[in-house]
């Protein structure tokens, strides 16, 4: 057999793979499916940790000279009997 020309790939992917299964577990756990100790859960919680990143609050800013803008343009229309069709509520 030849020899693996990235050994790391390997082993990147091994990981991506252990964290997928414990990740599996703690949804399954908090979904009432399994049972897990407190001392199992920390364990899980560490574990990831050290495999999977934490997501980070991100703050998206501008140009203050150039913002952008949005137009909502609403119309109003009328049925057949001359009524009028109340648009929708926008949120």
């Amino acid at each position: 057999m030849a020899a693996r020309l990235n050994t790391r790939h390997t082993e990147e992917i091994r990981a991506k793979i252990q964290a997928s299964v414990i990740i599996e577990r703690m949804h399954r756990h908090v979904l009432g499916d399994l049972e897990m100790t407190a001392t199992q859960v920390d364990a899980a919680n560490s574990l990831l940790d050290r495999s999977v990143p934490k997501l980070s609050q991100i703050q998206h800013t501008g140009d203050p000279e150039n913002p952008v803008q949005a137009k909502i343009i609403v119309e109003y229309v009328t049925a057949a009997g001359g009524l009028p069709i109340p648009a929708p509520a926008v949120s």
